[in-house]
């Protein structure tokens, strides 16, 4: 396959396009509308700390951390924050903007009352380490205590399996889960009352959800449900399904079909029956 003849690009030309793309990004912001804002940051050091105010000129279509980036630059140099992709898809970036859990790069100026401060403040489900940083090692621990995916005996000779389509379309929303944890924030069972060594959360609900309804899996987790995972903590306020950055249905679609669950495993009366009833057969 020939190379396509694509000219050579020196270092003056390189050093061009870079002027070049510097110029105009320039113009654009030049052209844009500019507005100075308050941003009021938590700063502080293991759970103890302040709100303090800085003032910083934004740019229309700024989202709240590139405020924060420029406020490290020009002001607080030692301001300490967690983020990585800056595209809503790792989930690094998770903070109180405003008292609601959301993504920092996901949450636009211009979404936010323009004249009042923006308020930015760490998770307050997990130990704080420092400004807006937190500590979330808990979340993998607790992944961990979830048995793993447990795939039946393949159904061809050749190692595959065959699943309807329907059963593989259920369990792909939850696969979209950033684990950017803001659904356990907003959980009033972790954020308000520290159930952490009860219950596992909304987000590993989801989790659990996703094995527990691979057409593939033969695992069964609902007596851990039940028990050490603490579903029953759960009252169904939808509140983790609001603040989902990716929308999953995470109140409806995982955590009510995994209640179901538990009931007809514990709580059904008729199930008991039956299952009463067979133990005498068999015996």
């Amino acid at each position: 396959m020939a190379t396509p003849n694509v000219p050579a690009m020196n270092g003056t030309t390189a050093t061009q396009a870079v002027d070049a793309y510097t110029a105009a990004q320039a113009e654009q912001d030049r052209q844009a509308e500019h507005r100075t804002r308050t941003f009021r940051i938590w700063r502080g050091a293991d759970g103890k700390g302040e709100l303090r105010d800085f003032t910083t000129d934004t740019v229309e279509g700024m989202v709240v951390l590139d405020a924060i980036h420029q406020i490290q630059a020009d002001q607080a140099a030692d301001l300490a924050v967690r983020w990585n992709c800056k595209a809503g898809k790792c989930g690094s970036c998770s903070a109180e903007i405003n008292g609601k859990p959301r993504l920092m790069c996901m949450t636009r100026l211009d979404q936010l009352p323009a004249d009042e401060p923006v308020t930015v403040e760490p998770m307050r489900a997990f130990p704080h380490v420092r400004d807006l940083v937190t500590d979330v090692s808990w979340n993998f621990r607790v992944k961990k205590a979830i048995a793993p995916f447990t795939p039946r005996e393949p159904d061809a000779p050749d190692g595959t399996w065959r699943m309807q389509q329907s059963d593989v379309d259920r369990v792909q929303e939850f696969r979209k889960c950033i684990e950017c944890f803001l659904c356990q924030d907003v959980c009033h069972v972790l954020r308000d009352h520290e159930k952490h060594e009860e219950f596992i959360g909304p987000r590993f609900l989801v989790y659990a959800a996703a094995l527990e309804m691979h057409p593939l899996d033969t695992a069964d987790r609902v007596p851990a449900l039940k028990g050490e995972h603490g579903i029953g903590y759960c009252n169904i306020t939808k509140c983790c399904t609001a603040v989902c950055p990716e929308h999953i249905t995470i109140t409806d679609n995982a955590i009510i079909p995994l209640k179901e669950r538990v009931v007809d495993e514990f709580f059904d009366p008729v199930g008991k029956l039956v299952k009463i009833f067979s133990r005498r057969r068999q015996a």
